[in-house]
């Protein structure tokens, strides 16, 4: 095996070596623009996420909470500072090691689902798995299989412009843990989403989290729903800091960050 092949069986398998450290951003830096127009989005971003753990970070709109999901999915790449996951450095690796890690290690639920809306729920949801070389009918299979478990078992033959809302946004969660990823990203899964929708797609997304062991990190405005999490990171002017919530866990999912 090449030491490339090795990187990537290493990132895809999420092996984690050393104190459960899934993945881990060191003096994050991202800035857009240059000159005058600098405009610096993350200016000192440390993150440590362990295996296990559900972590919720807060912050406005426009705070960068986008971002920073982007730089850790590999989807963007830093100014400066180094993302890790499991303990390799993500820049590090090549390109065909990175398509890897997007495709098995790491599951993104972006806020708007990003489904295909000609192509039935199944469709959708295999995609990821067709897109890395998987044989067609078991994709579909495996598709069905977590459709079931986010409970569209009678959706599954329904093209994704005629679900509801929060029917799109499961089989986005469905897409997004298909390829069996250790960690889930998760971008504002509830912004779109009225109150009640909300709160069902949160408690999916805890009991997907226990039951398939997953390491997850939530980016969100919404304190009440944050509270549910191991812990809280704010985004303030670039830089990560543990916080507080200020809304009860149990109480409506309408109180927002600042």
């Amino acid at each position: 095996m090449t030491p490339q092949a090795q990187d990537a069986k290493h990132i895809a398998a999420g092996d984690l070596p050393t104190a459960n450290v899934v993945l881990e951003t060191r003096g994050l830096k991202k800035t857009y623009g240059s000159g005058e127009k600098l405009l610096s989005v993350l200016v000192d971003a440390n993150l440590v996420l362990r295996q296990g753990e559900m972590v919720a970070i807060v912050a406005p709109s426009g705070a960068g909470k986008s971002t920073l999901l982007h730089l850790l999915a590999a989807l963007d790449t830093p100014t400066s500072g180094t993302v890790y996951f499991a303990t390799k450095a993500i820049e590090s690796i090549n390109e065909r090691a990175l398509a890897e890690f997007r495709n098995r290690a790491v599951g993104f639920l972006w806020q708007r689902h990003q489904l295909l809306p000609d192509f039935t729920a199944t469709e959708n949801v295999a995609m990821p798995l067709l897109l890395r070389g998987d044989d067609f009918t078991s994709a579909l299979g495996m598709a069905r299989k977590w459709l079931a478990e986010v409970g569209l078992e009678n959706r599954v033959d329904h093209r994704a412009g005629e679900l509801s809302g929060g029917e799109q946004q499961r089989v986005a969660i469905a897409r997004a843990l298909v390829t069996g990823p250790s960690v889930l990203l998760a971008d504002e899964p509830t912004g779109d989403l009225d109150e009640q929708n909300a709160w069902a797609v949160f408690e999916l997304l805890e009991r997907l989290h226990r039951t398939h062991k997953l390491t997850s990190l939530i980016a969100t405005h919404n304190l009440a729903l944050a509270a549910r999490c191991d812990r809280i990171l704010g985004l303030e002017h670039g830089v990560l800091r543990t916080r507080e919530a200020t809304a009860a866990a149990s109480g409506a999912p309408g109180g927002e960050a600042s």
